[in-house]
Order: C-alpha cells, then structure tokens, then sequence
C-alpha cells in the first residue's frame, strides 16, 4: 500500500522559508513518476506547484520560479518542497502526490500559512 506522508507547513512572515516533506512508502519515489507538490487555496481548485520526474527532471509553476526548488532523497524515499520569500498568496494546503501504474496517490495535505 503507497502511503504519502507530509510534514513541514506551518505559519512564517512575509519573506520567509519553509521546507515540505513528503515521505514515501510502499514504493520508491523512482516509481511514482513523477512526484510533484500541489496547493489548494480555500475556495480554489487544487493547482500543481512543481514536479520531478524519475529522471530527476524538474518543473514549477510560474508563480513560484525562482522561489521554491523540488528535490528528492532516494535513500530516505522523501520529496521535497524548499520554499524561500514566501507571499500571503502561496497560503494554502499542499499536497504532495504522484501516479504509479495509472493509480494516483495523494497525501493529507499540510497547512502553510504565509502572513503579511
């Protein structure tokens, strides 16, 4: 059974950092592919924030280029979500989530709240 587990959200100042985890088991992160973090705003629809793929290639969101990196630790089977200067916009819940063998896989969602 794939379980994602997130971590890392919490409330910062306008300008700050936070970094997500997302603990994988049940699979290796290789084979969910790709992995990716989303957000979902109170009364918006969940929008994806950046993704890896198995290859290790990389894409964001144009409204965090330059601001959050995606990252991944094989041996700890973990997915990462650095974000830096943090806007009263990128509050939300976010997800992490992926699909392996046509079944889609999500975690639980963690609180970030960004106050200006």
């Amino acid at each position: 059974q794939v379980q994602l587990v997130e971590s890392g959200g919490g409330l910062v100042q306008t300008g700050g950092s936070l970094r997500l985890s997302c603990a994988v088991s049940g699979s290796s992160i290789i084979a969910i592919n790709p992995m990716a973090w989303y957000r979902q705003a109170p009364g918006k629809p969940r929008e994806l924030v950046a993704a890896i793929s198995s290859g290790s290639n990389t894409n964001y969101a144009d409204f965090v280029k330059g601001r959050f990196t995606i990252s991944r630790d094989i041996a700890k089977n973990t997915v990462y979500l650095e974000m830096n200067n943090l806007k009263p916009e990128d509050t939300a819940v976010y997800y992490c989530g992926g699909t392996r063998f046509l079944i889609d896989y999500w975690g639980q969602g963690t609180q970030v709240t960004v106050s200006s």
